[in-house]
């Protein structure tokens, strides 16, 4: 990368530049520590030099609902990333230690009466979303491999809840999964929250299951 040959004679200025840049770049906020003039400019430089729409790591997570995060085991990871013109929401879920209730119902961690939604859908967050993809990293295991993916107005579904009992649609209806399998839906509304819902009627505890569920926006 090269770096422009003007420096900043002072932190405040270099500060200032690298927020306005960073601001351009989708970052929510950067802080420097405004002790060492040149070690600002060239981080100031540095953004000068980056093209504008690019976000530099994950920013602006989802967050699922304690109902669905709270299982032993359990993994929920979430980050937005933005390239030119394109926002790519990235969630990847380990199923271990949840439970799969009767067909039709929120997959959640058993007892729990917290919500099990894993994440809402926001046009500030996530953009106007265009596509979904669900790809199966690991075969789930102790419980039903028919996981399909809802969307619904509401934020309150919880483990065993029926997915029915909420204003919701039906983004993806996946059958039984294999290892590497990825199914498409084509749009989700603004407001929406995701669920994942048993599609059949192997009840159980999940030993095993991993997927990276992708939102991709503009």
């Amino acid at each position: 990368m090269a770096f422009p040959t003007t420096a900043f004679s002072d932190p405040t200025s270099a500060q200032s530049a690298l927020m306005n840049k960073a601001t351009e770049n989708g970052l929510s906020a950067i802080v420097l520590d405004g002790n060492d003039a040149t070690v600002n400019a060239i981080l100031a430089n540095m953004f000068t030099e980056m093209p504008a729409g690019i976000a530099l790591g994950p920013t602006l997570a989802t967050e699922a609902g304690t109902g669905f995060t709270s299982g032993t085991g359990t993994i929920y990871e979430s980050a937005v990333f933005k390239a030119g013109g394109i926002i790519n929401t990235q969630i990847i879920v380990d199923l271990t230690g949840l439970d799969d209730f009767a067909a039709g119902d929120i997959i959640g961690k058993n007892g729990s009466t917290a919500v099990a939604h894993i994440g809402q859908v926001t046009a500030a967050r996530n953009g106007t979303v265009f596509a979904v993809r669900m790809t199966c990293l690991e075969l789930p295991a102790g419980a039903d491999v028919d996981i399909d993916l809802y969307s619904a107005d509401e934020a309150t579904g919880k483990p065993s809840d029926a997915i029915s009992t909420l204003v919701e649609t039906q983004l993806i209806n996946s059958g039984d999964w294999a290892a590497g399998a990825v199914k498409i839906a084509q749009t989700i509304a603004a407001g929406q929250y995701l669920y994942l819902v048993n599609g059949d009627s192997t009840p159980g505890t999940y030993t095993a299951g991993k997927y990276l569920i992708e939102l991709f926006g503009y």
